[in-house]
């Protein structure tokens, strides 16, 4: 990918990482401020301007209040990926470098903050049709019939992929039927340099007060309209953007499977488990600087003192 020439080494992309309703939002506006620039959002559902409650979008005010990147700009029926997120948005970071020296980037979607921080490697656009086909399968015959397929077309990413998550089944699936290749041959996995620095701060915070804070926010969530906005959608739940927590469980509740009661209870429980998964990924890179999510002087301080080094 083309890089713009003036960009400077003293430029720095301070990442704000941490798991689902820590405050990653509000502290990315303070530091924003501080720094007088601009955030570009690494929010994989975010991105969609059909979906704003259910993905606590940042408010009116928020967005008002330091300029926002790579949020309500694209629509679900779009076919988005991490690849593509890559390519707009370090088109978009270069271009905020030629007038600044830090950008912000944060949210919740790890694969996204690595695909800016790392690279990612150029996988093929996948045929509808295919993509059809393929999560057709998996509704009809199971994971169990994703695994034995994989297993067939690419060993080496069988033995390496969490079996039991079917979106990144179907998502090896599609590369080896659409190429003829195996998935694992567009991974090399090489690091990317970046013309930048880069700061990574992780948030967090005692486990209960995180797990009591998701809870209280599901139950705003629903106050401020998410089953409307779950029924507004709720004809297009097949699109795999739609494949969320927050969602998914409300269209139970619309198919008459569970209570809406019991819909709530879920989307509070997966949450936890999501920030869980936040968590576990996380703590894995070692980059990562980490603090209590209130602490704004010190984490201003310490970014001050890193992108001078």
């Amino acid at each position: 990918m083309p890089l713009s020439k003036d960009l400077k080494m003293t430029n720095t992309l301070i990442v704000i990482q941490g798991p689902t309703g820590i405050g990653k939002t509000h502290l990315s506006i303070q530091v924003a401020k501080h720094f007088n620039t601009e955030i570009v959002s690494s929010d994989s559902r975010q991105i969609f301007k059909e979906l704003s409650i259910g993905t606590a979008v940042p408010s009116k005010t928020e967005l008002e209040s330091v300029p926002h990147h790579l949020i309500h700009s694209h629509s679900i029926h779009e076919n988005y990926n991490a690849s593509r997120f890559e390519t707009e948005a370090m088109e978009t970071i270069n271009h905020l470098f030629k007038s600044r020296q830090y950008v912000v980037l944060t949210g919740g979607s790890m694969m996204y903050v690595d695909a800016v921080c790392k690279g990612i490697d150029d996988q093929p656009d996948i045929d509808p049709e295919i993509r059809h086909q393929v999560v057709h399968d998996y509704e009809k015959k199971g994971i169990e019939h994703l695994r034995a397929q994989l297993k067939k077309l690419d060993e080496t990413y069988y033995q390496q992929v969490d079996l039991k998550n079917p979106k990144r089944l179907i998502r090896a699936l599609e590369v080896c039927i659409m190429t003829g290749k195996p998935f694992s041959s567009f991974r090399t996995e090489q690091v990317k340099e970046r013309p930048f620095k880069i700061i990574k701060i992780g948030l967090n915070m005692d486990r209960e007060k995180l797990y009591e804070r998701i809870n209280q926010r599901v139950d705003l969530m629903m106050e401020e309209g998410l089953e409307q906005e779950a029924r507004e959608i709720y004809p297009h739940r097949h699109l795999n953007s739609l494949n969320t927590v927050g969602y998914k469980e409300l269209f139970s509740y619309f198919d008459g499977e569970i209570s809406k009661e019991k819909s709530i209870e879920l989307i509070k429980r997966n949450s936890r488990h999501y920030a869980r998964k936040q968590l576990t990924w996380l703590r894995k890179d070692d980059q990562i600087t980490w603090f209590d999510s209130h602490q704004k002087k010190e984490i201003i301080q310490f970014i001050e003192q890193n992108s001078k080094q």
